[in-house]
């Protein structure tokens, strides 16, 4: 009897912890899944059977990259390709690339009373196709745009100006700089980027967007940018084919790491998630609570962050909790096992007896064959 208790115990233990995995697996998938900014190489890759790695450098106010730089980075970028045998026509880039940088808190005013504070971002390149941002009306603008006077705002900010979200095609104006709001976005829904975006709505434009504000704000005291840094990029992200493991992350960090050494942060957002590199990742957990560095992250990445520190214990946790069934199947197979040293004797006789049953009835049904024809 008390064998039997110790068993049942055993049983429910199992089972309770199983359960505890089952539960932490979906919870841990779940959050990593709400920050789909990771996730743009399945958007760029689109069902190829080629292999795609994304990757994102965040760098210092003073690192020095700018937009000139970019020209330089790619050059380098294709000569990693070519060196695999990755073939490039010159024309058109066989990755996609994105850059932005927080270009200051304006006054956005609308073509009626409303206007609102917000933040404004340069933005370059594939940016809203790496953002994900989920649009409520009209479209996102790109780098092929005649003309460079398109802005995405959120909808907190379309509300302020103008009492709707359907506002696409709409104007407002930055520091008397007129552009057309080309979409309107939904705000963010997971709850770390809730936490991490702040209280004052969000504004995007291009490059030569902000140059233009620039040129008539000068510096405007009441902006908080200052007319030379409005090249800077503070995001530098890609999506690089990926044929052998780390060849994207290490062909991106390359390009950083001997012009800006300590200036910079690089992020592998493709693997970043996994439960065998957050369970590791345990072993520095501290790197979380001390910062290292001068480098102001964007929102997302901060969101991402929060839930890379929690997937750290999820995973780490897990990890821990499989011990208890593997052992458990460890006892029960030294229990077979002695078990059946046990019963050698009768097991041998079971399967001596089977053996014979079988080559009664193949020997009958044989016979039987035999007789008919």
């Amino acid at each position: 009897m008390k064998r039997n208790i110790k068993y049942i115990i055993v049983l429910i233990l199992n089972l309770a912890i199983i359960t505890a995995i089952c539960i932490l697996s979906v919870v841990g998938h779940s959050m990593a899944v709400s920050q789909k900014y990771n996730y743009t190489a399945d958007i760029w890759k689109n069902g190829s059977s080629e292999s795609f790695a994304q990757t994102s450098v965040f760098l210092s106010d003073d690192s020095g990259f700018t937009t000139d730089s970019i020209n330089a980075v790619r050059a380098e970028l294709v000569k990693e390709l070519q060196n695999v045998s990755i073939e490039t026509d010159g024309k058109n880039l066989p990755y996609a690339e994105a850059y932005s940088t927080p270009a200051g808190t304006y006054t956005i005013r609308g073509d009626l009373t409303g206007k609102s504070d917000a933040i404004l971002t340069a933005v370059g390149g594939d940016f809203f196709m790496f953002r994900n941002f989920k649009l409520v009306s009209g479209s996102f603008f790109g780098e092929g745009d005649l003309m460079h006077d398109g802005a995405v705002i959120d909808r907190n900010l379309a509300w302020e100006l103008y009492g709707s979200y359907d506002v696409a095609g709409m104007y407002l104006y930055i520091d008397g700089v007129k552009f057309y709001i080309s979409g309107v976005i939904e705000n963010p829904e997971s709850e770390p980027e809730k936490n991490c975006i702040g209280k004052l709505p969000r504004i995007y434009v291009s490059y030569d967007g902000v140059a233009e504000i620039l040129k008539l704000s000068g510096n405007n005291e009441n902006s908080t940018v200052v007319s030379e840094k409005f090249n800077k990029i503070t995001c530098y992200e890609t999506v690089f084919p990926n044929p052998v493991e780390n060849f994207a992350y290490n062909s991106v960090k390359k390009q950083f790491s001997e012009n800006y050494k300590d200036k910079y942060s690089i992020v592998k957002n493709s693997t970043r998630f996994k439960a065998s590199v957050r369970s590791k990742a345990f072993r520095k957990i501290s790197d979380y609570a001390v910062i290292k560095n001068n480098i102001n992250y964007p929102y997302w990445e901060n969101a991402s962050r929060i839930v890379e520190f929690k997937l750290t214990f999820i995973y780490f946790s897990r990890k821990i909790l499989i011990i208890v069934p593997a052992l458990t199947a460890i006892w029960l197979v030294i229990l077979a096992v002695m078990f059946l040293k046990r019963k050698k004797p009768a097991v041998l006789r079971a399967v001596s007896i089977f053996i014979d049953r079988r080559r009664r009835d193949i020997k009958e049904k044989i016979f039987k064959k035999q007789e008919k024809v």
